[in-house]
């Protein structure tokens, strides 16, 4: 049988088809480009049209998201939490959480109800989880200060670690290299970060976003590209 990955971006929907591991279809839709008269809704009717699959796994990178530590249990706090950093609309969105153990964190995020339920309504078994939390458990973390950086179209996420201790977590739209420099730089400020004593790991969309990582190499010394997402091998998705 079949697993369809969906991963939800910014005006954005990825998809994979995969058997056994192997993937036999891949595509990009962003609705701003490409048919801006299709929305993603019904970008995904048409995908979930496409086969009977046995597996569903969803990842949203959507920015509407909050960090606690793991056992943090007033789950009824999850939209006014969020809400401290993206506008929650409590009718449209439903509240989702996913935790990492292994470094005992935890994220709430909300995820469109509509999405939620054209997925939920297949009632084919489904799994869904933050971008951020996938990217987490990807990570090979070392004993200095590091920022590791997940690309996607005119999106990134990133997290902080010092000593292997997770500071920070963030996600945000980019648009310009002006954007995503400044994004970086003012949270080096902000967490203490020395920018020569910094190791910066780069994943994702690499490929696409090539002008940014141009110019970060331009102010910063430690710089590694571990993984690009090229066609059939998105890791976010994989798994």
């Amino acid at each position: 049988m079949q697993k369809l990955s969906l991963l939800f971006i910014k005006d954005g929907l990825q998809y994979q088809i995969s058997k056994n591991k192997t993937v036999l279809e891949e595509h990009s839709y962003f609705a701003e480009e490409e048919n801006p008269g299709e929305t993603v809704a019904q970008k995904l009717d048409e995908i979930l049209a496409k086969k009977n699959f046995s597996e569903i796994s969803v990842v949203s990178a959507l920015n509407h998201f909050t960090v606690m530590p793991q056992g943090f249990s007033e789950h009824d706090l999850g939209y006014d939490l969020i809400a401290f950093n993206a506008p929650v609309d409590r009718e449209n969105e439903e509240l989702m959480l996913s935790v990492n153990k292994k470094l005992g964190v935890q994220f709430y995020y909300t995820f469109p109800k509509k999405y939620y339920g054209q997925i939920k309504e297949k009632n084919i078994p489904a799994k869904f989880n933050f971008s951020g939390e996938k990217f987490l458990q990807s990570l090979n973390l070392r004993n200095q200060k590091e920022i590791h950086i997940n690309l996607y179209h005119h999106q990134c996420e990133f997290f902080a670690f010092d000593q292997k201790k997770m500071v920070l977590y963030n996600n945000l739209d980019v648009n310009s290299e002006v954007d995503f420099l400044y994004f970086i730089m003012f949270t080096l400020s902000k967490i203490g970060f020395g920018i020569n004593e910094t190791h910066f790991f780069v994943y994702g969309e690499t490929t696409e976003n090539e002008t940014f990582i141009t110019e970060l190499r331009k102010f910063v010394k430690h710089l590694k590209i571990v993984f690009d997402n090229i066609p059939k091998r998105n890791f976010v998705m994989n798994g």
